[in-house]
C-alpha cells in the first residue's frame, strides 16, 4: 500500500470532509428522480431498514461485549446514518439508468468508507489509516544529544535553571527508532518498531538532561505515538519547551496477542525488553537524568496493566507510574488472552497480579507516585482504576486517582488520563513550580 495513503489524515484536516461531500452528493444524485408513488415507498423501507439494521448491530455488539468497551453513542448514529444511505443505493440499482446505477454504487462505497472515519473519529485512538492497520510509516529520528558523563549536581528543579533559546524549536520531534538504533530485546522477544519523543528542549545546541518516560499503547494495537506526542507537545508549549524524552514500545509483538507483560516460552521476555533492554538502551544514547524520581512507566488499557506490574516489580527503575484507563491486571479484559502465556496456572496468573507484586517489596515504593486515571463513564475501567489506587497508596505509593469528565474507554479517556498525570508529574519531575 503506498505510504502517502497509509499517512492521509482521518482525524483533522480535509479528506473525512471530502469523503463525506462525496457521500451527500451521492445521496442527493440518488433523490433527484421523477418521484413515483412505487420507489418512494421502496426507498423509504430501504433507508428505515438499513437504518434500523445498523442501529441494532451496534445494540448486539454492545450487548456481546465482542470489543471489551462499551461503544460510544456517536457509533450508532453514524452506524444507522451509513446503513440507511446504502439502503437508498441498494434500492437505486433498480429500474434505473446506467449512470445511478453507478453512482449507487459509488454511493456504498462512500457510505462505507464515511462510516469507518465517522466512527474512528468517535474511538478517537487512530489518526491515520497506517495506525489503524498498526503500520508505522515514521521515518527514523536518530540524532540525539548524547549522555552526560556527569549528572547535573544542582538539587535545584530544571524549571528554576532553564532558559530556552531563542532558536528553540516550537513543538518536539518524533520518528522511529530503527537500524542501528532499534529498541532490540535480548531474550527473544519480537517487538514492533518503537518511537522516540524529543521536546523542543531536547533539540537545542547543548540540551539539559530530561525526564524520560516509557509508554505503552492497548491491546489490540501498535505502538501509535501520536495520543503521547500531542500530550507531551501541548505540555511543552505551556513550559518553554520542557517536557519529558518518551519513548513510545511495543509490549504485545502483534496486534491481537496478549504476552501478559512477563517473560515466557510462548512470546520470548518482554519483560526483560522494558525493564533491561529499554533502560539499558536509554542510558547509552539519551540524555536523560538517571534517578529513578525522573523515570515514568506509562501505559493505556493494557499498556497501563504492563506500566502497573513494571512499576511494581521494579521500583529501582521506574520512580513513577502513570495509567490511563489501565487493566488492573494482565489479562483482566480477556483472561483467554493470556491462555498461551499461563498454560493453565492459575497461581502463576495470580503472582502476576500488582497486589502480589506490591506484597513482594514491602517499603519500597515511599517516594515513588503512581496516578491512575479512566473515563467518568467508564462502568469497568473506571472502579478498576479506584481498587488499583487503593492497592498502590496501600503499599506506599504517593497515589493520584482520576476519573475523566464525560469520557468513557476511547481517546478522549486516554488524553485526558495522559494530561492529569502529566499535571500530577510535572512539578515532581522539575518541569514547572
Amino acid at each position: 500500500m503506498p505510504r502517502w495513503l497509509l499517512e492521509l489524515d482521518l482525524a483533522e484536516g480535509p479528506v473525512p470532509w471530502i469523503v463525506w461531500g462525496l457521500a451527500a452528493a451521492g445521496l442527493v444524485a440518488l433523490l433527484i428522480r421523477p418521484l413515483r408513488r412505487r420507489w418512494i415507498v421502496r426507498a423509504a423501507i430501504a433507508v428505515v431498514a438499513g437504518a434500523l439494521v445498523g442501529w441494532f448491530l451496534v445494540v448486539f455488539v454492545d450487548a456481546a461485549d465482542l470489543f471489551g468497551v462499551p461503544m460510544p453513542d456517536a457509533v450508532k448514529w453514524w452506524t444507522s446514518g451509513g446503513f440507511a444511505l446504502i439502503g437508498l443505493a441498494i434500492v437505486s440499482l433498480w429500474d434505473s439508468r446506467w449512470w445511478r446505477k453507478v453512482v449507487a454504487i459509488l454511493t456504498v462505497i462512500t457510505s462505507v468508507l464515511s462510516m469507518g472515519i465517522g466512527i474512528n473519529q468517535a474511538f478517537a485512538l487512530d489518526r491515520t489509516l497506517g495506525d489503524i492497520l498498526g503500520i508505522n510509516t515514521l521515518g527514523a529520528l536518530d540524532q540525539f544529544a548524547p549522555p552526560l558523563t556527569n549528572q547535573p549536581s544542582s538539587s535545584k528543579p530544571l524549571v528554576d535553571t532553564w532558559t530556552p533559546p531563542a532558536d528553540m524549536p516550537a513543538r518536539g520531534r518524533f520518528g522511529a527508532l530503527s537500524g542501528a538504533n532499534a529498541l532490540k530485546s535480548s531474550a527473544g522477544f519480537k517487538p514492533r518498531e518503537a518511537t522516540v519523543y524529543l521536546p523542543p528542549a531536547a533539540l537545542v545546541k547543548d540540551p539539559p538532561a530530561l525526564p524520560v518516560v516509557v509508554f505503552m499503547m492497548g491491546l489490540p494495537g501498535y505502538p501509535n505515538p501520536h495520543p503521547m506526542v500531542d500530550v507531551m507537545n501541548e505540555f511543552a508549549a505551556k513550559h518553554d519547551g520542557l517536557a519529558p524524552i518518551v519513548i513510545i514500545a511495543d509490549q504485545l509483538g502483534a496486534q491481537d496477542q496478549n504476552p501478559g507483560c512477563v517473560d515466557s516460552a510462548a512470546y520470548g521476555g518482554v519483560e526483560t525488553y522494558f525493564n533491561k533492554d529499554i533502560p539499558d538502551w536509554i542510558r547509552g544514547h539519551l540524555r536523560v537524568l538517571q534517578d529513578p524520581k525522573y523515570w515514568t512507566i506509562a501505559g493505556y488499557s493494557n499498556g497501563g496493566a504492563c506500566a502497573f506490574i513494571y512499576g511494581a516489580r521494579h521500583p529501582g527503575i521506574w520512580g513513577n507510574i502513570a495509567t490511563a484507563s489501565g487493566e488492573p491486571w494482565s489479562g483482566f479484559g480477556d483472561p483467554k488472552s493470556v491462555e498461551k502465556v499461563f498454560k493453565g496456572d492459575q497461581a502463576a496468573f495470580d503472582a502476576n497480579k500488582p497486589e502480589s507484586i506490591l506484597a513482594e517489596h514491602p517499603g519500597a515504593y515511599a517516594g515513588h507516585y503512581a496516578i491512575f486515571a479512566a473515563g467518568a463513564l467508564d462502568k469497568k475501567y473506571g472502579p478498576a482504576n479506584r481498587v488499583s489506587a487503593s492497592l498502590a497508596e496501600a503499599a506506599g505509593f504517593t497515589t493520584t486517582y482520576y476519573l475523566v469528565p464525560n469520557a468513557t474507554h476511547t481517546g478522549p479517556g486516554l488524553l485526558g488520563g495522559l494530561k492529569k498525570a502529566f499535571e500530577v508529574l510535572y512539578p515532581r519531575l522539575g518541569l514547572s513550580r
